[in-house]
């Protein structure tokens, strides 16, 4: 049985009572409120995962509240979604993250110098948790592409929060990505470019005097959707604006807290929709590993001035490859001994596409920077005071408008 810990508190999975901590829970969040944070794209709305989360969400008994914070091309979509949530009988806010009221809003931060004007899923977290922590103590955010979701997943990552015997400010989910039929392991980019770069990392920039390698490391999927975190720490902490969004966030609660109040929960098994590969780094699994690198470079750099530089990268992407092998070969036997599918041929194609990113990646931290992180919450609203409360306040103009309309 594994109950190893690390560099943070791992909270395993050892057949908890489900009763017990849903009743725990219930009680403790009537002083420490839970929010639900949910991203949503309207192009989701054909996949099969949103009914099961909303039929399962609808089983929790201490949301306080949810914010579904939804991409959407038109009113008309906004419209379908809102009459979409009705079935959720939790008290819930749909935030269309490009309306024009929130828009105004985003105009209204760029005279500010501050600029969130590229959409993506980093904004419209950001601006769904600035809006959620104005009713939460805690905060809890998981994808909407969950195939086999279930209540306990919000109950898991909220419970080590909101429970003041362990008072704890940021958990991560993780889960075994394995599922198909026939069985095989998914979680493609975690395990074959994710751990194998970070451990190339550290063995090229021995030199650093942070930890912050080894605490990418002590997390089992980095790369997950799901986790919470306390209010106050969701208002201190930059947003990243691309697919770095999950190790960004891990890098900047690194940098906002103690490794005491981090931890990570087993969430079980999880199924989710999957990426295709790409054929570029404008988009698929190798945009998602591009703009990883991106991120884990500029941090090494903030926190151990790492000298990023041609020959750095040369050595870099070979090192890398023989980490990827030497996880392939693990890979190869754990699914041979578990009976799993596994195409050794395909991961290792696979590795060798992830090694073609990494000097054209590595030279844009140096050669094109770019605006990588939204800025905290606290200055947003140092440069426009209750900030968050126009938000909701355009949140509510928006939902008015459908039943007016």
């Amino acid at each position: 049985m594994d109950f190893d810990q690390g560099w943070i508190t791992t909270i395993h999975d050892f057949g908890y009572d489900k009763a017990e901590t849903s009743r725990l829970l219930e009680a403790f969040s009537e002083d420490r409120p839970v929010g639900l944070v949910l991203p949503v794209a309207f192009r989701e709305m054909e996949q099969k995962t949103l009914p099961r989360i909303l039929s399962e969400l609808n089983r929790t008994n201490f949301l306080n509240q949810v914010t579904v914070a939804l991409y959407a091309e038109s009113k008309e979509e906004f419209i379908k979604v809102t009459r979409f949530f009705k079935k959720l009988e939790i008290p819930h806010r749909i935030m269309w993250c490009n309306s024009p009221n929130v828009m105004e809003i985003v105009d209204d931060l760029l005279l500010e110098g501050i600029d969130i004007t590229t959409q993506g899923k980093g904004r419209d977290c950001w601006l769904a948790m600035g809006a959620a922590s104005l009713d939460s103590y805690a905060i809890v955010m998981h994808d909407a592409d969950i195939v086999n979701y279930s209540h306990e997943m919000p109950m898991k990552l909220a419970y080590p929060l909101v429970n003041p015997a362990l008072d704890y400010f940021f958990n991560k989910g993780y889960y075994a990505r394995i599922g198909g039929d026939p069985l095989t392991f998914y979680g493609r980019t975690t395990r074959l470019f994710v751990r194998p770069i970070i451990e190339a990392l550290m063995d090229k920039a021995n030199y650093c005097t942070s930890n912050l390698p080894q605490y990418m490391l002590s997390f089992k999927y980095p790369l997950s959707g799901e986790m919470a975190l306390t209010s106050d720490l969701a208002l201190n902490i930059r947003t990243p604006m691309d697919w770095g969004l999950e190790v960004g966030t891990l890098y900047e609660v690194y940098r906002s807290t103690a490794n005491k109040r981090i931890c990570q929960t087993d969430l079980g098994f999880f199924e989710h929709e999957h990426q295709e590969l790409g054929s570029s780094r404008s988009g698929g699994l190798l945009k998602m590993a591009s703009d990883i690198l991106i991120t884990l470079l500029k941090a090494l750099v903030e926190v151990d001035a790492l000298d990023i530089s041609p020959s750095f990268l040369h050595s870099l992407r070979v090192i890398y490859r023989r980490k990827a092998q030497d996880a392939i070969r693990q890979y190869h036997a754990d699914a041979v001994c578990n009976q799993l599918s596994y195409n050794r041929h395909e991961e290792e194609s696979l590795v060798e596409a992830f090694e073609t990113i990494i000097l054209d990646a590595g030279q844009e931290c140096f050669t094109a920077p770019r605006l990588a992180h939204i800025p905290d919450w606290r200055r947003a609203t140092s440069a426009i005071p209750y900030l968050r409360r126009k938000l909701v306040d355009s949140i509510i103009e928006d939902e008015k408008s459908v039943y007016e309309g």
